[in-house]
């Protein structure tokens, strides 16, 4: 049986029961004034105002009411889903395909399968992402473990004119990761020099870990506050120090080019103001994955779990600058 087949993905009512279960775990809690359980009720039968497409109106699954405030609102209030207007079983549907997809699904083929506009799928894309993003700062190789550092370039700055060498007119991605939790963390840059680099390597990684990075100026003071700085040459093909074959930035190189292959791939462009989005996807991705334990299903509930107190809004998305996904 397929995954798609499961019930909330087609059953408005199951969706929102689903929702539900990840959103509130631990009791229904009231977005407006934070009243707990008993003090909440169903309104169940409600439904919303006649109009031409809809004579009886349509029912407005999941409503519930505070006994506190008086107030009602639906699991989606609070959330990066709240005032969508799809319904919530095809964004959940959504959801899977876009944690499922190693590379990604652009915004083009999610229309076509959800059967919505181009413009509504595009968005609830970026929902989703924004669901993604991951607010845990806790410090990399704290137990005195290897933690990878790298940087690249990626993509093309529409104010500055394309050079015929340089990285001038490119976005700069810093990317962390943490060879024992098997994590990642990424970071944009305009350009990379030590003065911006610094602050965030050392906030993000333990001064017990076991730095790795390659021989860029720009990490050779910074390795002197860790336990071990360990380089490779990478400018004469050295990829692996064989006196000591824990010294290497192969890790981090290999997420950077699973993120390089889906934007080029399956994206092809992103403006700057959403790259950070797109970065966090393949971050959540890679640190949700298959060798760390993660199936689709955990995978698609871990990304539902993180839309609660986030919002993305968008008065008119502005689709030139928009990834053309």
């Amino acid at each position: 049986m397929s995954v798609l087949s499961s019930p909330h993905f087609h059953d408005e009512a199951k969706a929102f029961a689903y929702l539900e279960s990840i959103v509130w775990a631990d009791g229904v809690v009231c977005p407006h004034c934070g009243v707990v359980g008993s003090r909440v009720y169903d309104l169940a039968g409600v439904r919303s105002k006649a109009s031409v497409k809809n004579p009886e109106g349509v029912v407005r699954h999941g409503l519930k009411k505070c006994g506190e405030c008086r107030k009602q609102f639906t699991v989606k209030v609070g959330t990066v889903f709240e005032h969508a207007r799809m319904p919530l079983h095809k964004m959940l549907q959504a959801v899977h395909l876009m944690v499922s997809s190693k590379k990604g699904i652009s915004a083009h083929q999610l229309g076509r399968v959800l059967e919505v506009q181009y413009k509504s799928a595009w968005f609830l894309a970026h929902r989703i992402r924004e669901a993604m993003r991951s607010g845990d700062l806790t410090p990399f190789g704290g137990n005195g473990g290897a933690v990878e550092v790298d940087e690249t370039y990626f993509g093309q700055k529409r104010d500055v004119k394309k050079a015929r060498a340089g990285t001038a007119h490119k976005f700069g991605v810093l990317a962390l990761v943490d060879r024992e939790t098997r994590t990642m963390r990424t970071f944009t840059f305009d350009r990379f020099r030590a003065e911006t680099v610094h602050p965030i390597v050392l906030a993000n990684i333990s001064r017990e870990a076991r730095l790795m990075t390659d021989e860029a100026r720009m990490y050779s003071k910074i390795g002197k506050q860790f336990a071990e700085h360990g380089t490779t040459l990478h400018g004469i093909r050295q990829y692996v120090d064989y006196s000591d074959r824990t010294i290497h930035t192969n890790t981090v190189e290999g997420a950077f080019s699973i993120f390089k292959r889906g934007m080029k791939g399956v994206y092809q462009h992103c403006g700057e103001q959403h790259l950070h989005r797109y970065l966090a996807e393949f971050e959540f991705r890679y640190n949700n994955r298959i060798a760390n334990g993660v199936d689709d299903k955990q995978r698609a509930r871990n990304a539902v779990a993180g839309i609660v107190g986030k919002r993305l809004t968008y008065a008119r998305p502005d689709l030139s600058d928009a990834a053309r996904a």
